[in-house]
């Protein structure tokens, strides 16, 4: 009863421990009497007990190697240090496990091969300008190179690229010169700049002057041509005024040698008095201006007449 109880404890633990669940992003490479069978992807699997074994558990994530620096020589014989990260992932879990043995520790040396003559085609300031163009290559050579491996390589990355001590502050040297020259030559555009600005602004100041001028002599020549029609037009205005006072003084002088004679003959004189009324008329108009007088012909023969009767009351 005992053996059969043991025996039955045994088998138990034989069919359990047959019985394999493989977890996500993993793959299990299964041999059978030291052949591979098959692989066996995520799920539960059984396998046949003292026959199949799990020759390798295979990761199927993206990985990330992390290589130290490693001494590389550039083209124009500078030594220098170098560590670079690679980023890959096992594509076929047969060929990762039977192809090759150790295979990270060939990863790691290909990519420093790899990594040594891709520098050796460059020089020094190519290497420290080429970052992208060093990734590039190596990802396809390291990708070519493993793909027989069952290795895809993803990625590669420069982490530091460190140049020898007697470099570095050589190139601080060169990088102070640089910054020194492109602050002279700023400082030069600078000053430039500015004596353009000035000289402009001198040029813009002289025109704006010259502009000033012109205008303000053009406002002082119409200035000067509304003071003369101003002028004229007075001296035209004060002309025609004059001339009207005057006619108007003749007119009124007129009128009242005309009312005179007319009161006198209102008051009943004879000819002879209103003929010497208007004797004394004329004689006023004699004493104006007038250089010239015409004298009506009836007024003529009275004077005669009366220079007839005055010559005979004197013969008397």
């Amino acid at each position: 009863m005992g053996i059969v109880l043991v025996l039955i404890v045994l088998l138990v633990v034989v069919v359990i421990s047959c019985v394999k669940i493989v977890p996500q992003a993993n793959a299990y490479v299964i041999e059978r009497l030291g052949a591979y069978r098959c692989t066996w992807s995520v799920g539960l699997h059984f396998k046949t007990p003292f026959i199949d074994k799990i020759a390798k558990k295979v990761n199927l994530k993206e990985q990330v190697a992390d290589y130290p620096p490693q001494p590389v020589i550039t083209k124009d014989n500078v030594t220098m240090q170098i560590d670079s990260v690679l980023f890959y992932q096992i594509t076929d879990p047969k060929l990762y496990a039977y192809d090759i043995d150790n295979p990270m520790l060939a990863l790691a040396n290909l990519t420093a091969t790899t990594l040594r003559n891709i520098i050796g085609d460059l020089d020094l300031d190519q290497t420290l300008t080429s970052r992208e163009v060093i990734n590039s290559k190596m990802r396809e050579v390291l990708d070519i190179a493993t793909d027989p491996w069952g290795i895809k390589v993803n990625r590669v990355e420069l982490k530091n690229i460190i140049p020898p001590e007697q470099i570095r502050e050589a190139m601080e040297k060169q990088m102070k010169a640089e910054r020194d020259k492109r602050k002279d030559i700023l400082e030069a555009e600078g000053s430039k700049q500015s004596q353009i600005l000035v000289a402009e602004g001198k040029k813009e100041s002289a025109v704006l002057e010259a502009e000033a001028a012109k205008q303000a002599e053009i406002l002082k020549a119409e200035a000067d041509k509304q003071a003369a029609i101003l002028r004229a037009e007075a001296e035209k205005q004060a002309a025609i005024l004059r001339a009207q006072g005057e006619a108007e003084a003749i007119i009124r002088l007129q009128q009242a040698n005309a009312d005179g004679i007319r009161a006198v003959k209102e008051a009943g004189a004879d000819q002879a008095v209103l003929t010497m009324k208007s004797l004394d008329a004329f004689k006023a108009a004699a004493d104006g201006q007038s250089t010239k007088i015409i004298i009506p012909s009836d007024l003529q023969g009275l004077a005669g007449l009366a220079t007839t009767f005055s010559e005979v009351v004197n013969n008397k």
